[in-house]
């Protein structure tokens, strides 16, 4: 009784695994066309593009949130010039950028030109939140920071300051920037970084300048010319600085060649893999990888020469083939082709899917269009007004709309890319064959991607705790970083 029970609790899991295993990879797919759909968006507008989560940056002075009584704010909101007698510290010319610095990037940066010291070179040049009184210094109250001409002090959330550079006067430039990798302020004179301190504010954040004595005037530069501070170079500075933290972190030469092999097993490059060990027994001294860091070659082994041979004839477009030496070497992944009708989603009925729709596309690859209306007819038609395969079965059919089908909005289905991912829902299941599979994960990621996927989850952690401020993670970004070094 027991070992029935335990029977069917194994064939309810592996039923879920196929469902799960299916439902992966349609939604592999439809990301696919996403992409490329937004992709295509983006090349046919001749307007300004603005990518998803990118922020619009300051580009003038706030002229509503000004303490306007003590200044005179130009046409063109990039000047300022105090114009009153300062009696206390609370006749202050504060003016704020109209945006909030973007908080999507790796820095923010603007300037301040002195046109005019005035009588006493109150000047100041920072940081602060939408809230703050007008009256007063950046860096005079809570939640705002400042770099002050008159006396070279940095001031952060108090009337006290602390020393931090030179003084600036007129005819200087001075500048304000914050580098959310280092969560650093950064402050700039003249084309020369003075010092950095740490970003203990959270909130978003106004670039903010003050004037406070009679004459003084400035200009700000929002990134409207070019910066006198070499800004490109600090930025490339500072990936460098990240890159070689990186490089710097030691990991056995047997751990990182047991990653590259287990990512070569698990998709099926068996040639790669073979001269990927030939040439490492040919380093001095040899690497070898050892059983107990946790790879298990017999099972990233399983079926490797099938697996090999059946992404070569999908890579290839030979999907006719495709289909034959599955029916022959797994006939239980494509048991389901003969059915006339679909109105589940399962493993099997997936993979004929996509099997179908791949070969629908390349004859349409190849102009061959009777063929392939032919085809959908026969091939596709139990899918049509699917809920699981309806809208992937339309782009299908909807090449045959287009003269220049790879320029239309479907043209993603004759990409390389829609290739991989009939390659790679094969090759997953068929891994999903193999008794000693442990569960979805072993059939869909080899341990390299896995690893990458934890990095990624651990640096979208960190810029969480950062305030979510900062460059967003991109690993293609890094992994190309890496390679053009």
């Amino acid at each position: 009784m027991n070992n029935n029970n335990n029977t069917n609790n194994n064939n309810n899991n592996n039923n879920n695994n196929n469902k799960d295993l299916g439902r992966y990879f349609l939604d592999l797919a439809r990301l696919n066309s996403q992409s490329s759909s937004s992709s295509n968006n983006n090349n046919n507008n001749n307007m300004e593009v603005i990518d998803e989560g990118e922020e619009i940056a300051p580009t003038e002075l706030n002229t509503i949130n000004s303490s306007g009584g003590f200044l005179v704010i130009s046409p063109d909101k990039l000047s300022v010039k105090y114009t009153s007698i300062n009696l206390h510290g609370h006749d202050v010319g504060v003016v704020q950028a109209n945006r909030p610095a973007p908080t999507n990037c790796l820095l923010y940066y603007f300037e301040m030109f002195v046109l005019n010291a005035g009588a006493k070179a109150q000047l100041s040049i920072g940081f602060t939140t939408h809230n703050f009184k007008m009256r007063r210094q950046p860096g005079w109250e809570v939640n705002s920071c400042g770099y002050h001409g008159d006396d070279g002090f940095f001031y952060r959330g108090g009337a006290k300051g602390e020393p931090f550079g030179p003084t600036f006067t007129t005819s200087d430039t001075v500048g304000a920037g914050i580098n959310y990798a280092s969560q650093q302020f950064f402050f700039t004179k003249n084309g020369h970084l003075v010092g950095t301190v740490p970003k203990d504010l959270k909130p978003l954040l106004y670039p903010t300048i003050a004037v406070h004595s009679l004459n003084e005037e400035v200009q700000i530069n929002f990134g409207q010319k070019k910066f006198l501070f070499d800004l490109k170079e600090y930025e490339a500075q500072e990936r460098i600085k990240q890159q070689s933290m990186v490089e710097n972190f030691s990991l056995p030469p047997n751990v990182s060649h047991g990653l590259v092999r287990s990512y070569l097993l698990h998709y099926g490059y068996e040639e790669t893999l073979n001269s990927f060990d030939l040439a490492s027994r040919s380093t001095v001294p040899p690497i070898y990888i050892a059983q107990e860091n946790g790879f298990d070659e017999q099972d990233m082994s399983y079926a490797l020469n099938q697996r090999k041979t059946l992404r070569q004839l999908i890579r290839k477009g030979d999907i006719d083939a495709t289909f034959r030496q599955l029916r022959d070497w797994y006939p239980q992944i494509v048991q389901d082709d003969k059915s006339t009708t679909c109105s589940t989603q399962d493993n099997e009925s997936t993979t004929c899917f996509l099997l179908h729709c791949q070969q629908f596309i390349e004859l349409v690859r190849v102009g061959a269009l009777k063929e392939a209306v032919d085809y959908g007819r026969r091939e596709l038609a139990k899918y049509f007004g699917s809920p699981h395969y309806n809208d992937l079965v339309q782009d299908c059919v909807a090449l045959l709309a287009y003269e220049q089908p790879k320029e239309s909005s479907v043209g993603y289905l004759l990409q390389d890319s829609q290739r991989e991912i009939v390659a790679d829902t094969v090759n997953a299941m068929i891994l999903s064959t193999n008794p000693n599979v442990k569960g979805l994960r072993d059939c869909l990621h080899s341990y390299l991607e896995s690893l990458l996927r934890q990095l990624t989850a651990c640096s979208l952690e960190r810029r969480s705790l950062n305030g979510d401020q900062g460059e967003a993670f991109n690993l293609t970004r890094v992994l190309s970083s890496g390679k053009n070094k």
